[in-house]
């Protein structure tokens, strides 16, 4: 069956195109996991990426490939990056920063965002040109970040916003999900506080 004509141009170049989705998807998995600390999840990742690439690269270097199976090999590379970014997306794993500097009122925007369960620091701040600005920090799970972003962007259309991601917390009010299996662990001091 494998050298069949329909087996060698059909079966074999859709399998790696698939296997290459699936090992491009665990890389950019892997990268992400390798970057929050989570040493374990990363090792078998990469493991399971490179046991696929390494079967996929036996295929291609065999005596029956052509230029057919080198396009797969690519376009599999390719949809893995777009597939990798969207499943890394939709888990939003870890924790990020929201800062938020304005010249206008913040009074409404945290009294919503406390009413939600979210918690933010205010500073007050004077900005180059001369205007008072406030500033406000909070940092929560990615998760929630599009619903402060909407929350903000009602209270305060022309604030000035940046997210980063965190890597290390210690201390603070931050409600960390306990009841996850899948929680990610914030090296080194990733615990609730007080």
């Amino acid at each position: 069956m494998t050298d069949s004509a329909w087996f060698i141009w059909v079966v074999l170049p859709l399998l790696i195109f698939l296997a290459r989705i699936t090992d491009v998807s665990l890389g950019t998995m892997r990268i992400l996991f390798v970057v929050r600390g989570a040493r374990r999840i990363a090792a078998l990742l990469g493991f399971t990426e490179v046991f696929i690439w390494v079967v996929v690269i036996n295929q291609i270097m065999g005596d029956h490939t052509g230029m057919f199976h080198y396009v797969a090999y690519a376009a599999g590379f390719a949809a893995g990056n777009a597939v990798g970014i969207t499943i890394e997306t939709r888990l939003a794993l870890g924790l990020q920063t929201i800062r938020v500097i304005t010249s206008e009122p913040t009074q409404s925007l945290e009294k919503d965002m406390l009413a939600q369960g979210f918690g933010a620091t205010r500073m007050s701040a004077m900005g180059l040109r001369g205007g008072a600005m406030t500033i406000l920090f909070s940092t929560l799970s990615r998760r929630k970040i599009p619903v402060v972003m909407r929350l903000i962007e009602q209270h305060l259309p022309k604030a000035f916003i940046s997210v980063e991601d965190v890597k290390t917390i210690r201390e603070g009010q931050l409600p960390l999900r306990e009841d996850s299996a899948f929680r990610m662990r914030l090296q080194p001091f990733g615990r609730k506080g007080k």
